[in-house]
């Protein structure tokens, strides 16, 4: 079977198989999350025999160490994915939920009814516990899902996919809900990503190329963010140990995330006072500056920053530093080179802060936090499947909610209009 013909038919089971989940009970999806744990942890075996084959792959094929560390299934990692699923299936249901619910002058009734978006490709590389993840979540949002992982964790997200199988044949529900792409061509993505006949929406996640090919080529609508350029901007009177403790963590905490801060803007007012501590800071934990002249006056360890690094995601232990002469130039400043992702701005000002909520055109704005709190089990959601930085359908960290849409419902009594 060729690759088209395989892709189609993985695509009209996974339609078919969209209709029975999202017609099914809550307590009916959550059985299938809760046996499909059970079978993984019943499988710890099948799983490490299958991740051994996928990590002598790798290795024989030169695979790098951070990808190479990503893609091992250990003891630890087996117990996480077990974890995720009983905090899923313990979410509450976002599917059937009806909101906004008022009447109208005619008599109807007027409301929003929340739904699933039907079938979901997730595209993602290296790590077999994002099978799992992206998974649960999409099955409790009442959606089926096609899974396309990394060519080098091919054996270990089909050993996962069987254990999902086994799970959602014990709750009632067509296997055909959860399907994981079984071969390493890599047209099957080219596939996926359009066919709207079959798949709604599609959710790449791994590294900033991946997600260029899909938002250039794709003909499904995509949930992506490329860049996590975050700011931090420390406006004139903040409380200077506040503003240290959250320009240190927003950077440092860990430096290889997408909401981690890669620009601190920093008030002229506060540059004499503040600039040499965080130079201190940032120089005890290995963090290499790049500033602006203003910057260097303060702190001459640090090189020069050129106009790319004010667009840079270093995803390292490197930090863009500007001083700004107010919050008007911090706001434009992060219009021009933020990628939409998280800004923070820490001010005393309530005025100042209220400018920055309303101005700044990010999916995460905030006041007084570090950036690293943009995520979607620190949000509430419980869990999320990925940052998204377009504006429809949904902004920002996407849980269960962001995986499913909203129809208008209207109850009438016979009403007709005239």
């Amino acid at each position: 079977m060729d690759v088209e013909q395989y892709m189609a038919e993985l695509g009209a089971a996974a339609r078919a198989a969209s209709r029975v989940v999202a017609a099914a009970s809550t307590s009916v999806r959550n059985t299938a999350l809760l046996a499909a744990r059970d079978a993984l942890d019943s499988a710890r075996a099948e799983l490490s025999a299958a991740n051994a084959a996928d990590l002598a792959r790798g290795a024989d094929n030169g695979l790098e160490a951070p990808l190479m560390d990503r893609l091992q299934l250990t003891p630890a990692r087996i117990d996480a994915m077990l974890e995720g699923l009983t905090q899923v299936a313990a979410l509450p249901d976002p599917v059937g939920s009806i909101t906004d619910m008022k009447a109208m002058p005619s008599g109807i009734k007027v409301g929003r009814m929340r739904v699933p978006l039907g079938v979901i490709g997730i595209i993602y590389e290296s790590r077999p516990n994002v099978t799992v993840e992206a998974a649960s979540l999409c099955l409790k949002a009442g959606n089926a899902t096609i899974l396309r992982g990394g060519s080098e964790a091919l054996a270990s997200n089909m050993a996962i996919a069987r254990c999902i199988t086994r799970g959602l044949e014990q709750a009632g529900l067509p296997a055909a809900a959860v399907q994981v792409v079984d071969t390493r061509d890599r047209a099957a993505v080219g596939r996926l990503i359009t066919m709207p006949e079959y798949v709604d929406v599609i959710v790449p996640r791994g590294g900033k190329g991946l997600i260029e090919r899909i938002s250039n080529d794709a003909k499904v609508p995509v949930i992506k963010h490329l860049d996590g350029t975050c700011h931090v901007y420390i406006d004139a009177g903040a409380d200077e140990a506040m503003a240290e403790a959250i320009a240190v963590n927003a950077k440092t905490q860990r430096y290889g995330t997408c909401n981690t801060m890669e620009t601190l803007l920093v008030h002229a007012s506060m540059a004499a006072s503040l600039l040499p501590r965080l130079g201190e800071a940032y120089a005890a934990a290995g963090v290499e500056l790049r500033g602006c002249e203003r910057t260097r006056e303060w702190i001459p360890a640090a090189g020069t920053a050129v106009e790319a690094d004010w667009y840079e995601e270093y995803l390292g232990p490197i930090l863009a530093v500007r001083v700004v002469d107010d919050i008007d130039a911090a706001i434009n400043h992060i219009d021009v080179y933020s990628s939409r992702h998280t800004e923070s701005i820490v001010t005393a000002d309530h005025a100042h802060a209220m400018r920055f909520l309303r101005e700044v055109d990010s999916s995460s704005v905030m006041v007084n936090a570090s950036t690293r709190f943009a995520d979607g089990f620190e949000y509430g959601l419980g869990a999320e499947i990925g940052i998204s930085t377009d504006k429809l359908h949904a902004r920002g960290p996407v849980g269960l909610e962001g995986l499913t849409s909203q129809k208008y419902v209207v109850l009438g009594e016979g009403q007709i209009r005239s």
